[in-house]
């Protein structure tokens, strides 16, 4: 067997830490934006129907949606920590049964959850704020892709075992793969067919098939990172997975719930603004994807150097991470400012949803240039053994950074006082997670030091 098809060496241990960093940033953000950009086509292809409740109704089932992805992205987590620090310590074998028992184990799981959460489509939708017409589409978007949950899950889930052997490029096919899916159906289901909602819902079942079977395709067949696994060894690395999944799990669900949160609030300004914020919620994952990319891109970095002792590189990774952090967030937000006439424009928005995009672009984006950082530093939390800081901090984000500063902002300023106080809170807690990383990289090194 070829090296290529069985990497050994834990690639992160040496070479620059900032080119790491890009590389698997750069690699990352293709696959990743790719799906935001045709994320947003779907908006966009939604939106020139010239329905504003049916533009609401998908803007909300995604929300929705990202609950049940947040419990998939601590899976995959799980799996990008645990193989990383097994390949940081020379043992590929076990990094072999816990890729083996993850993949049976999460598409068992997903399964499950996503299944019994559809009879209460409805009720989920209108927990969000969806009425009338706008909760008959949200409800119709999510009978159709919540059963694909468990293709997602899987796909992810290698697709963070791809990223933990170093293996950039085929951890971008997995997430790209689906992008291509949804890039050549959308068109044809939404626009030639007519096929409206129920054409986007197909387009993303079946793109979450392909991320799935690219996924498995490169850990299976490429890297062999599979073998046969008793009841025993399964039944220990799920517990080693869950150790670290569900506070995962926990930490990522503290988004959607502020995000539902926040959309109670602006659904008291009407239709208009809902629609606003479902556009800028497409706007976001595509600007901002490069730092989402770079969280998920510092996890195996920080993972293998850990198990391997090497706290200089670890520091050194939050070090560039928080750098291009800020650096890529005032870049993107003066691109935004002077892009958001062209957005606008885009969608065919008007009155107030044109006014609640056109803030965002030239304000609320300032929130964006630290809850990068606040990212990349609960990556750092989670291959560093402290998953429960990640859950801290999101959560404290989630609640004592959102709820107060976005209620108060609607009651002085409406929609886009709702936005201001969003922003401030996110700039709070990601100064604060930086601190907290950094502290616990040297309590380790002295910990380690002494033993």
């Amino acid at each position: 067997m070829t090296a290529a098809h069985r990497p050994a060496r834990a690639v992160f241990l040496e070479g620059s830490i900032l080119r790491h960093v890009l590389v698997m940033t750069a690699t990352g953000s293709v696959g990743l934006i790719s799906i935001f950009f045709v994320d947003l086509l779907t908006l966009i292809y939604i939106s020139r129907l010239g329905d504003a409740n049916m533009t609401a109704g998908i803007g909300l089932a995604s929300q929705l949606s990202f609950l049940f992805i947040s419990v998939q992205i601590g899976f995959s987590i799980g799996v990008t920590a645990l193989v990383s620090q097994c390949l940081g310590r020379g043992d590929r074998e076990e990094a072999e049964r816990i890729a083996t028992s993850s993949v049976i184990q999460i598409a068992i799981i997903t399964s499950v959850v996503s299944l019994a959460a559809v009879p209460f489509r409805r009720e989920l939708a209108m927990l969000v704020g969806a009425r009338g017409e706008t909760l008959e589409h949200a409800s119709l978007f999510l009978l159709i892709t919540l059963p694909s949950n468990a293709f997602l899950a899987v796909g992810m889930a290698m697709s963070g075992a791809l990223r933990a052997c170093g293996d950039a490029a085929r951890s971008m096919y997995v997430t790209l793969a689906g992008a291509v899916v949804i890039a050549i159906m959308d068109p044809i289901f939404i626009v030639a067919l007519r096929w409206d909602v129920t054409g986007a819902g197909l387009s993303t079942f079946v793109s979450r098939m392909a991320i799935a079977a690219v996924g498995l395709w490169g850990v299976v067949h490429v890297h062999k990172l599979i073998r046969p696994v008793d009841r025993a060894t399964m039944k220990r690395c799920l517990k080693l997975l869950l150790m670290i999944a569900i506070p995962a799990m926990v930490t990522n669900l503290a988004a959607p719930v502020a995000n539902i949160y926040s959309l109670r609030i602006y659904a008291w300004f009407g239709d208009a603004v809902l629609a606003g914020f479902a556009v800028v919620d497409r706007i976001i994952p595509l600007a901002y994807g490069v730092l989402f990319a770079m969280s998920g891109a510092v996890g195996p970095i920080i993972g293998q150097n850990y198990g391997a002792r090497r706290f200089d590189r670890v520091k050194a990774a939050l070090d560039n991470c928080y750098a291009v952090a800020i650096v890529y967030g005032l870049a993107i937000w003066a691109v935004l400012w002077l892009a958001s006439p062209l957005i606008v424009q885009l969608f065919k928005a008007e009155g107030r949803t044109a006014d609640f995009i056109v803030f965002f672009c030239n304000f609320g984006a300032v929130g964006w240039l630290f809850l990068g950082c606040l990212f990349a530093a609960n990556s750092a939390f989670n291959n560093l053994g402290y998953p429960m800081l990640a859950t801290v901090f999101n959560w404290g984000r989630a609640t004592l950074g959102v709820i107060p500063f976005i209620t108060l902002g609607a009651w002085w300023g409406g929609a886009h006082g709702a936005l201001l106080g969003i922003a401030a809170g996110g700039i709070l807690f990601g100064l604060g997670a930086i601190t907290a990383s950094y502290r616990v990289t040297a309590r380790l090194a002295k910990r380690h030091a002494i033993d």
